[in-house]
């Protein structure tokens, strides 16, 4: 296997080769949700990318394990190790336990990635399910001196850390600029620097979720999870870590530090991460009210939107931008997306109504096109580019179903297999009609086409454009040929 693959690693600020640790295999572990309340848009972003990453390392042979987490307990509001307990807050409002909550939105969160067609990961380890291994890592990290103990709370020390390590190194960020945008510590403040965190928390009497260990009956910290699950399930060292650009800055760079305490070795050769989600240009979030869920979306059930989209279209949608970049929602590029996915989709189901002929037209060269899609694909995952490519497919089966190209057996076939290959395969887009209401719509059609057929037997040519103009007006198109009539969406 020889892969021309290059990505970007923010932990080196620069494209570069992929090149595994123990190839074929690919370790990938990836920040999963909280589930104390439904999954956001920008969550969903972030994991249908990482859907189409597994799905383009898988296509090119690789034997990918992709964890990825559920967090389940530990996550307080504030990421300074302060403030109620997500899961316990939200279990005390809604009257039911802890566990309720958490099953509650794990199953809406899967429900939501099904809908968006992203294959599950390999494993999908809980924190609650992996306190044993926590509790192990902490006093690992106690014991190799970079982390102590206070009244019960065990606290990672950044000030010792940074004294043999970059602790900075995934940011780029200066250290004293962190200090600096950091409060002092008050007189009641167990923390002896500033950064330090907490990895395991003794639990207030009122609090909920708690389990013994050596220090108190409590909770882990929200950091040491993620790495006690990927070095259990990955090793001390794997490939790729990713997540959202919002969890760099402090999650991504504590787990970094908790895992070269304990094992002494950076964890992921790479680090990945998406861009944040904005709204008419202004970026997304609860408090601006601009917000919503992507069952909002779906129904258009919002004051900010004037209709709902299909999850496919909006799969396509997320996937015409780069991973890194921005994505910007609004009405207008919701509808252009969708607009794009079904002149897609309609191209996929005209290649299954094309008669081959025994030539190929000259001026359509799909070897060509498929190297520019891997191409578009092997430079950092490039889905725009490969999306743009592919409707140059697009135009050449549309010119050959209107008879205007031709194109014979052998390579019908390969341009279905490629279409298969890169539309459904990698990029994980799929027909948004179901086959029934397909095969209903299909006997629907062709009792208007009898009908029209009727009409102009009996030479009533008024009544026989009129069934043409009108599908015209709703999005259908009639082509008559030798073969009968055929219809398609347009």
């Amino acid at each position: 296997m020889e892969p021309n693959l290059v990505l970007y690693n923010t932990l080196t600020r620069k494209k570069e080769k992929f090149d595994p640790l123990n190839p074929p295999f690919v370790g990938m572990y990836v920040c999963g949700p909280t589930v104390y309340s439904d999954v956001h848009l920008g969550n969903c972003r972030t994991f249908v990318s990482f859907d189409m990453i597994f799905r383009y390392l898988l296509h090119l042979g690789y034997k990918v394990r992709y964890v990825r987490n559920i967090t389940d307990a530990g996550h307080l509001e504030g990421d300074r190790d302060e403030g109620d307990d997500k899961f316990s807050k939200k279990a005390k409002l809604e009257q039911l336990e802890p566990m309720e909550i958490v099953q509650k939105y794990t199953l809406g969160f899967h429900e939501v990635l099904r809908l968006f067609n992203t294959l599950p990961p390999s494993i999908e380890p809980t924190a609650t399910g992996h306190i044993s291994e926590q509790i192990e890592m902490v006093q690992r990290i106690i014991d190799n001196g970079y982390a102590y103990e206070v009244n019960g709370t065990v606290y990672f020390d950044v000030e010792k850390y940074v004294k043999e390590h970059d602790y900075t190194v995934l940011t780029n960020r200066k250290l004293e600029d962190l200090l600096n945008n950091t409060r002092e510590l008050g007189g009641q403040d167990e923390k002896r620097g500033r950064l330090d965190f907490a990895l395991w928390i003794k639990a207030k009497p009122e609090h909920i979720m708690r389990w013994p260990a050596p220090w108190s009956v409590g909770f882990p910290g929200w950091h040491i999870e993620c790495s006690a699950m990927s070095s259990k399930y990955l090793g001390a060292q794997f490939d790729i870590h990713g997540g959202g650009m919002d969890l760099a800055a402090t999650h991504h760079t504590n787990e970094i530090a908790q895992s070269e305490a304990c094992h002494h070795v950076h964890p992921a050769k790479y680090w990945m991460h998406t861009n944040m989600l904005t709204v008419n240009g202004a970026r997304m979030s609860k408090s601006a009210g601009n917000g919503f869920l992507p069952h909002e979306l779906f129904t258009g059930n919002h004051p900010l939107l004037e209709k709902g989209y299909s999850p496919m279209s909006v799969r396509f949608f997320m996937m015409q931008a780069h991973y890194r970049s921005t994505l910007d929602f609004s009405n207008e590029a919701l509808d252009a997306a969708d607009k794009g996915y079904k002149r897609l989709m309609n191209a996929i189901v005209l290649l299954e109504k094309i008669k081959p002929s025994n030539k190929n037209s000259s001026d359509f060269d799909l070897l060509a096109l498929k190297k520019r899609c891997y191409k578009a694909m092997d430079d950092d995952f490039n889905t725009p580019v490969l999306i743009a490519e592919l409707f140059e497919a697009v135009r050449f089966i549309n010119a050959v179903y209107d008879g205007k190209m031709t194109i014979d057996q052998t390579m019908l076939a390969e341009l279905k297999s490629f279409m298969q290959i890169f539309v459904v395969d990698i990029l994980g887009l799929k027909n948004g009609i179901l086959a029934d209401d397909a095969d209903d719509t299909d006997a629907l059609m062709q009792i208007i086409i009898n009908l029209r057929n009727e009409a102009k037997k009996n030479k009533d040519f008024t009544t026989s454009d009129r069934i043409r103009e009108d599908l015209q007006s709703i999005g259908v198109q009639l082509k008559d040929s030798k073969d009968g009539t055929l219809w398609n969406k347009i």
